[in-house]
């Protein structure tokens, strides 16, 4: 059985004190290795991606293709991680986000491997609220600030 925790701090909302979430867990550092990208397929990667100064850089339009030309999938510019045993155990990711104002339905984070389903989680923003799928409300007023 897959167990996979994602840790969702944001900030502004939930006060971690002095906890430290990343106590029993080893690092694993993240390299382009442990990255596939995948972005419109009729889209050179550098319209759709960049990375400066330890920031990846992703953004995607409505109108765009999906990644493959056979795809059925809505568009997409996104890093799938690749190479690290999810096969058991408990794995915590931490990352930061940013949805400028007007952006409606992106997925911020996507977990596969559900026992029922193609997925366990998907993050998503809808008119500045994140929700767990698109149902329950997970934190609001999210437009134009950080996501932790």
């Amino acid at each position: 059985m897959l167990l996979f925790l994602v840790l969702v701090c944001l900030l502004k909302s939930f006060n971690l004190g002095e906890a430290d979430t990343t106590d029993g867990f080893t690092p694993v550092p993240l390299t382009q290795a442990n990255f596939e990208l995948q972005r419109p397929y009729n889209v050179p990667l550098e319209e759709r991606y960049s990375y400066e100064h330890g920031i990846h850089k992703l953004w995607v339009y409505a109108n765009d293709k999906p990644h493959d030309p056979n795809s059925h999938t809505q568009p997409r510019t996104e890093i799938r991680i690749e190479g690290l045993d999810y096969s058991s155990g408990v794995q915590q990711f931490e990352g930061y986000g940013f949805v400028p104002n007007g952006t409606s339905g992106v997925t911020i984070s996507e977990i596969h491997g559900a026992s029922s389903g193609a997925t366990t989680l998907i993050l998503r923003i809808y008119d500045g609220n994140m929700r767990y799928y698109s149902g329950d409300l997970v934190d609001t007023g999210l437009y134009d600030n950080g996501l932790d």
